[in-house]
């Protein structure tokens, strides 16, 4: 039975105590209301790490992440965080391949790989994004985009090493755009990201790799993007900023 995941990523958001106030609301309103087995993971700024997992400790079904990792272990790279440090902190995720990171700071899936070999190295879960711009959904070329993320970025790995991941999908013409991708267009994507696992990796580790989707997901659409028989959860941007919906697509997996 794979993980189901809400994963909130509050990008470059909220100062530390703010940040400290959210993740205290958030963890006693998932101890209040949620009733599944539903996993809740929080991406917070680099700065915020440490008090997060601190406060996480001792509920089993919520996690912190850290939204990037530098691809080396150590070294002469001013302003860079490894995933060595991020793991030493007590974070268990990290987001890797988010669109933001492709399109402002030019990541390539050459460059992801070396990040997700190094961020497992150092034991950390990747949260995987991958996804097509509307120019590319326009042109159909979607299809190739996300196979291309996946052989590029991911698909060097083992089976031992894949099966740690977390993908997720995120449509970038509708991430803050508050577009959502249908239910329909949602779910076929992600099948056609678990027939490529299934290809990949064999039909065990493909029914067994969690599949998120991220891109304006909110408390209104989750049920019916959730229900979905290959969306096992989301990534959540704007709504992770505010408890009460956080929790109110948390709650959609009781």
């Amino acid at each position: 039975m794979r993980k189901k995941i809400v994963a909130g990523n509050w990008k470059m958001n909220l100062d530390y105590n703010e940040g400290l106030g959210l993740f205290s609301e958030i963890i006693n309103m998932f101890k209040d209301e949620a009733t599944g087995k539903q996993q809740a993971v929080i991406c917070s700024p680099f700065i915020q790490l440490h008090s997060l997992a601190q406060l996480a400790k001792g509920y089993t079904n919520v996690a912190v992440g850290a939204q990037n990792a530098h691809q080396a272990e150590s070294g002469a790279y001013t302003g860079e965080i490894s995933a060595k440090m991020i793991k030493s902190v007590g974070a268990e995720y990290v987001i890797l391949g988010h669109s933001e990171r492709r399109q402002y700071f030019g990541e390539s899936n050459e460059l992801l790989a070396a990040k997700t070999d190094t961020a497992l190295k150092n034991d950390l879960k990747p949260i995987f994004c991958i996804g097509e711009t509307l120019q590319e959904r326009e042109a159909e070329e979607h299809f190739n985009i996300i196979k291309s993320q996946l052989v590029e970025g991911v698909f060097h790995l083992d089976e031992t090493d894949f099966a740690k991941l977390v993908i997720a999908y995120e449509p970038v013409w509708a991430i803050g755009t508050g577009v959502t991708a249908s239910s329909d267009q949602a779910q076929e994507i992600h099948a056609f990201i678990r027939i490529e696992i299934a290809a990949k990796y064999g039909q065990e580790i493909a029914a067994n790799t969690t599949i998120l989707y991220g891109g304006s997901c909110n408390p209104k659409n989750a049920p019916e993007l959730f229900a979905q028989p290959d969306i096992d959860g989301g990534l959540i941007g704007g709504a992770s900023l505010k408890s009460r919906d956080f929790i109110d697509i948390v709650k959609v997996f009781n």
